[in-house]
C-alpha cells in the first residue's frame, strides 16, 4: 500500500523570520510500486477534447477595460496606422500592383483579425516577403507583353496599363483567397504544428534570400530602367545582369530622388535608433518621407518636366467587394500554398515571442483560422496576402499595445487616408517607395551574420542556412521553399539514423538514472540494464535500436539461444543416457539378458558415449564463445529496461520489434521492462496489439525508479539502492528541497 510521511524541519527555526520562501523541510515518500495497469487504475485516466473558441472577441471584450487600455491601445493604434501609410503604398509596389490596393491591404484584413486572433500584439498588414512572393505570381501571369496596345493591326511598344494592372490585381486577389482557404482548412483539421517544420534557420535564410529578390526587384525604380522580366529557376540572375547591362540608360532624375531619399532615410532611422529612449514615440519618418516626396514633386512637376514615374491616380472611397476569378485558382494553387505556410510561419514565430513576453497565450491552431479568414475575406476586397509585420508589432508593442483594440484604431487612420487623403499622394515618385523598401530591408541583410554563428553552434542548422539561402535565391521562392522543407525533413530524418543509445546508471543519493558512459558517479545496478535512446523508435530505426540494445547490453541473442538450446539437448541425451543404463542394469539383475542383447546395449553404450563425447566437446567449444564473446554481462542480467521516454509515437514496426525483443529475450531467461511511455504511446501499443497474455500493462512502468525496484524485487534481491540523504545537496534559498528515499530490505 502506499504510504507517505512527511518531516517538517520548521520547528527547528523558532525564533526566526517565518519566510514560506526560505523554510526547508525534508520527506520521506514510500508508495508502491506504480506499473502502467495500476497506474490506470489510481488515476482513473479520461479523455476529453479541448474546445477552442471560434470567436476570441467574445471572451476578451467583455472585459476590456477603457480606462486601463483605451488610451494605450489609441496612442499604440495611431502609431501603427502611420506606419502602414507608406509601407503600404510601398509594398505594393512589390507585389506589383497600384499602392491603393497596398493600402486596402492594410485595412480589411486588420478588421477581420481583430475578431478572430489571439494574439495582442502583432499588426496585420502588408509583409516584404509576401508581396515579393504575391509580384512574383501576378508579373509572372500578367506580364506586360500580354497587354500591349494595338494599332490597328499590329501591337505597339505601349503598355495597356489599366488593363494589365486590373488583371493583375485579380490574379492576387485569387492567390490570397486560395491561400487564406488553405490556413482555414490546416486551422480546422488542427494542423497548427506545421509551423514548427520552418526551422528558425530555414525561415531566416529564405527572408534573407527573399530580400534579395526584393532588391532587384526594386532596382528597376531605382535606377528608372526597364530590364526584360525574366521568370523559372535563375531569373533574379538574368534580371540582375540585364538591369547591369543597362546602367548606361540610367534615367538621372530618378536616380537622384532614390540617392537623396536613401540617404535621409538611413540617418533619420540611425537618429531615431539613437534616440529611442528619450523619445515616447519613434519619429515617422516614412510618412514625413512619403509627404515631403509628394509635396516636392507636386511643385516641382517631376513627373511632366523630368518624366520621373509616379504613383497616378489613386481613387477615393472603398471598392465595392468582388468574387476572385475562380479560373485563376488551378494556376496559383502551389503559389498560394507557399503564401499560407510562410506567412503562417512569421505569424506564429511573432505572437509566441509577444506573448511569452506578456505571459499569455496564443492558440496556434486558431491563429491559423485568424489569418486565413483575414486572407479570404480580404482577397473579396482586391487584397493580396497579408501576415504581421516585426516592425509594426514592435512599434504596437514598445508604445503601449494592450490587445487587439491597437490594430481597430491602425485600421481607422489607414481608412480616413483612403477616403479622404488617398488622391493628394497621387504625385508621389515611385523611386521614393522603392527607396523605402529597401531601406527597411536593412534589417533582413544582417541576418547573414547567422553565418558566423552557426557554424560555432551547428553545422548541420548551417548546412539547412545555406541551402536554403541558394534554393530560394536560384529556383525562385515557391520551388525554393518546397526544396528547403524537403531538405530539413531530410536532415531530421537523418538524425533519427543517428541517436545516442545509452545505459543508464543511479545518481547516489536520488532516484534519476543517467548514461553512466558520460556520468563518473553514476552507478550500475547490479543484473540490471537500462537502456534508453535519445531518439523516437520508428521503422527507420527500429532495426538500429535492436542492434544497439544487444551491443549496449553484451547479449547476442542468436549465440545465446543456439548456447541454451546446444545445452537443453546436452541434458536431454543425458537423461536419455541414464535411462537406458538404468533399464539394463535392471535386466542384469534378474538375469534375463541374452548375449546378443547385452551386446546391443553395449554397442548403444560405447556409440552414445561417443556421441557424447563430441556433443560436449561442441558445447565446451560454444561455450568458450559464449562466455568469452558475449560480454560480462552474459549470465549475470536478469532484467533489462528499456526507457521509452523520448518517444512520443510508435508504429506497427517499433510495435513489432519490442514484441520480438520481449520473445527473444525471454528464450535466455531475461525479463523485459518499458518505463516512460506516454498516454498516447500506450494507446498506440494497444492498438497495435502489443498486449498479451505474456506481455501485459504489469510490465509498463510509471518511471525507470519504479522498473528497477520491481526488478530486484521480482529476483530476489536483498537489498534496493539506498538513497542517502546526505548525498543530496540542500538546495537554493527559496525552494523546497525534496529527498525521496526506498526501503532498503525486501
Amino acid at each position: 500500500m502506499c504510504k507517505s510521511e512527511g518531516v517538517d524541519r520548521s520547528e527547528q527555526t523558532q525564533g526566526t523570520p517565518m519566510d514560506s520562501r526560505q523554510r526547508f523541510g525534508k520527506y520521506r515518500v514510500e508508495r508502491e510500486i506504480l506499473d502502467e495497469q495500476r497506474l490506470e487504475d489510481v488515476t482513473q485516466r479520461k479523455t476529453y477534447r479541448s474546445v477552442v473558441s471560434s470567436f476570441p472577441v467574445l471572451y476578451w471584450l467583455p472585459k476590456y477595460s477603457i480606462w486601463d487600455y483605451g488610451m494605450p491601445d489609441l496612442v499604440s493604434g495611431i502609431s501603427v496606422g502611420i506606419m502602414h501609410l507608406p509601407q503600404g503604398m510601398a509594398y505594393a509596389l512589390l507585389a506589383s500592383v497600384p499602392p491603393v490596393f497596398g493600402l486596402y491591404t492594410s485595412l480589411f484584413p486588420a478588421l477581420v483579425y481583430f475578431f478572430f486572433g489571439t494574439s495582442r500584439h502583432i499588426s496585420i498588414g502588408t509583409f516584404t516577403i509576401l508581396s515579393i512572393m504575391v509580384g512574383s505570381v501576378t508579373e509572372r501571369l500578367a506580364p506586360d507583353e500580354d497587354f500591349l496596345k494595338r494599332n490597328g493591326t499590329n501591337f505597339t511598344a505601349e503598355v495597356d496599363i489599366s488593363a494589365r494592372d486590373s488583371y493583375r490585381v485579380q490574379v492576387a486577389a485569387a492567390a490570397t483567397v486560395l491561400g487564406g482557404v488553405i490556413q482555414v482548412l490546416l486551422g480546422v483539421v488542427k494542423f497548427g504544428f506545421v509551423g514548427t517544420y520552418l526551422s528558425d534557420p530555414l525561415v531566416r535564410a529564405y527572408t534573407t534570400a527573399a530580400a534579395a529578390h526584393a532588391v532587384v526587384a526594386q532596382l528597376k525604380h531605382i535606377f528608372g530602367v526597364s530590364p526584360t522580366r525574366v521568370f523559372g529557376p535563375m531569373s533574379v540572375v538574368y534580371t540582375l545582369v540585364d538591369v547591369c547591362s543597362l546602367l548606361p540608360q540610367t534615367h538621372l532624375p530618378t536616380l537622384v530622388v532614390s540617392s537623396v531619399t536613401i540617404v535621409l532615410l538611413i540617418a533619420a532611422k540611425e537618429l531615431n535608433s539613437f534616440f529611442s529612449a528619450k523619445l515616447p514615440v519613434p519619429i515617422p519618418v516614412e510618412l514625413i518621407t512619403i509627404v515631403a516626396g509628394t509635396l516636392t514633386s507636386s511643385y516641382a512637376h517631376l513627373n511632366t518636366n523630368y518624366t520621373v514615374s509616379v504613383v497616378g491616380e489613386i481613387p477615393s472611397g472603398l471598392s465595392s467587394p468582388s468574387v476572385p476569378d475562380v479560373s485563376i485558382f488551378r494556376k496559383v494553387i502551389g503559389d498560394a500554398f507557399a503564401l499560407a505556410i510562410v506567412g503562417y510561419a512569421v505569424s506564429i514565430s511573432l505572437g509566441k515571442t509577444f506573448a511569452s513576453k506578456h505571459g499569455y497565450k496564443v492558440d496556434s491552431n486558431q491563429e491559423l483560422v485568424a489569418l486565413g479568414l483575414s486572407n479570404a475575406v480580404g482577397g473579396f476586397f482586391q487584397c493580396f496576402s497579408v501576415c504581421p509585420s516585426m516592425s509594426r508589432s514592435l512599434i504596437q508593442e514598445t508604445t503601449g499595445g494592450k490587445t487587439q483594440m491597437a490594430g481597430v484604431a491602425s485600421a481607422l487612420i489607414v481608412l480616413v487616408t483612403i477616403l479622404k487623403l488617398g488622391p493628394l499622394f497621387q504625385e508621389l515618385p515611385k523611386a521614393i517607395l522603392a527607396s523605402i523598401v529597401l531601406v527597411n530591408l536593412k534589417g533582413m541583410f544582417k541576418q547573414y551574420s547567422d553565418i558566423v554563428t552557426l557554424w560555432k553552434s551547428s553545422k548541420i542548422d548551417l548546412v539547412v542556412w545555406l541551402v536554403t539561402w541558394v534554393s530560394s535565391l536560384l529556383l525562385n521562392l515557391d520551388m525554393g521553399l518546397a526544396a528547403s522543407i524537403i531538405f530539413a525533413v531530410f536532415t531530421v530524418i537523418f538524425r533519427t539514423q543517428m541517436p545516442t543509445y545509452s545505459v543508464l546508471g543511479n545518481v547516489p543519493g536520488t532516484e534519476l538514472y543517467v548514461d553512466i558512459e558520460t556520468h563518473r558517479e553514476a552507478k550500475e545496478i547490479p543484473g540490471v540494464t537500462i537502456f534508453r535512446s535519445s531518439a523516437t523508435m520508428y521503422f527507420a530505426n527500429a532495426e538500429l535500436y535492436l542492434d544497439a540494445l544487444k551491443e549496449k547490453s553484451g547479449l547476442d541473442i542468436s549465440k545465446m539461444i543456439i548456447y541454451k538450446k546446444r545445452q537443453e539437448a546436452k541434458m536431454r541425451r543425458r537423461e536419455k543416457r541414464a535411462e537406458r543404463r538404468a533399464k539394463r542394469q535392471a535386466r542384469r539383475e534378474v538375469g534375463n539378458v541374452s548375449f546378443i542383447d547385452w551386446m546391443s546395449e553395449e554397442q548403444d553404450g560405447d556409440t552414445t558415449t561417443l556421441g557424447s563425447s563430441n556433443e560436449d566437446t561442441v558445447s565446451r567449444d560454444l561455450e568458450r564463445v559464449s562466455l568469452g564473446s558475449l560480454g560480462k554481462w552474459t549470465w549475470d542480467i536478469h532484467s533489462i529496461i528499456l526507457d521509452l521516454s523520448p518517444s512520443n509515437f510508435i508504429d506497427t514496426v517499433a510495435i513489432k520489434t519490442l514484441k520480438n525483443i520481449f520473445q527473444d529475450f525471454s528464450e535466455i531467461d531475461v525479463d523485459i521492462y518499458v518505463t516512460g511511455c506516454q498516454a498516447t504511446v500506450v494507446e498506440q501499443l494497444d492498438h497495435g496489439d502489443f498486449f498479451s497474455e505474456t506481455i501485459t500493462k504489469h510490465h509498463l512502468f510509471a518511471s525507470v525508479h519504479d522498473a528497477v525496484l520491481f526488478c530486484l524485487n521480482n529476483r530476489g534481491a536483498t537489498s534496493f539502492p539506498r538513497y542517502d540523504p546526505t548525498v543530496v545537496s540542500a538546495g537554493r534559498t527559496g525552494k523546497v528541497c525534496l529527498i525521496f528515499y526506498s526501503h532498503t530490505n525486501v
